[in-house]
């Protein structure tokens, strides 16, 4: 299973050319630009592992390609993404963010089902690399 999750998920990978012309596009936006991984790739769990800081101020996409590689190399069974923000007023919120890494095996997630009180049913999706312990999930 794939995941499909931020810009671009739905798309084969990005070459390290198409994530440069990316990161380009942010840098010109004037958006800080930050890497992040997770092996906990949950919908929910919008919160992953940030690597190094975010990149204020930054004009050149070499110094995140940089960080980029470094991640992927530290952290080579993970997701990692690419995240920019918008720091302007009146936004100040997250802009654009797109998967550069992914484990080799995406075990994909369940659904679970549980039964409540009447016909009332609840509905939840457990990925099922969770079930091994953190740092051992891929």
């Amino acid at each position: 299973m794939r995941l499909t999750q931020g810009t671009f998920s739905f798309l084969p990978d990005l070459s390290d050319k198409q994530i440069r012309a990316q990161i380009d596009y942010c840098l010109a936006q004037g958006w800080a630009v930050s890497v992040e991984y997770s092996d906990d790739p949950h919908p929910r769990n919008t919160y992953w592992e940030m690597y190094g800081m975010p990149m204020f101020d930054l004009k050149d996409a070499a110094g995140v390609m940089l960080e980029v590689d470094a991640c992927r190399k530290a952290f080579a069974n993970h997701y990692v993404k690419v995240n920019a923000f918008d720091a302007t007023k009146g936004w100040e919120s997250l802009r654009l963010s797109f998967i550069v890494n992914r484990p080799k095996v995406e075990p994909g997630f369940g659904l679970l089902r549980e039964e409540g009180a009447g016909r009332m049913q609840r509905y939840t999706t457990r990925s099922y690399a969770a079930a091994r312990p953190e740092g051992r999930r891929y």
